[in-house]
């Protein structure tokens, strides 16, 4: 089992940075593939970025070249680095953790571990 915990959500400013953190316990993440999420009000839940067990990074049109996603495997630590914001990055972003198929590395159905959630909110 993984308990994963997200933090550094908050309020700011479009065009403003925030990194949240995701540390997971229970578990080393170095064999998982390390995933975020995210879900506006009224809205399903979508990927925003990924990084996978082999080294991958993956992300969306709208978060490639703005988001950064990494992990401290010393640390079992996973990042969000998020610049740029704009007014729709405004959710609550889920950190998520799995064993997947490469080939489903966006998808949230092969996740088995999730975080409880931080509220990103960005204002224009």
């Amino acid at each position: 089992q993984v308990q994963l915990v997200e933090s550094g959500g908050g309020l700011v400013q479009a065009g403003g940075s925030l990194r949240l953190t995701c540390a997971a316990s229970g578990e080393n993440i170095e064999p998982l593939h390390m995933k975020w999420f995210r879900q506006a009000p009224g809205k399903e839940r979508e990927f925003v970025a990924a990084h996978s067990s082999s080294g991958g990074y993956y992300y969306t049109a709208s978060t490639l070249g703005r988001f950064d996603i990494s992990r401290d495997i010393v640390k079992n630590t996973v990042y969000l680095q998020m610049s740029s914001l704009k007014h729709e990055d405004t959710a609550v972003y889920f950190c998520a953790a799995d064993r997947g198929p490469i080939r489903l590395i966006r998808d949230s159905g092969p996740v088995v571990f999730w975080g409880q959630g931080t509220q990103v909110t960005v204002s224009t």
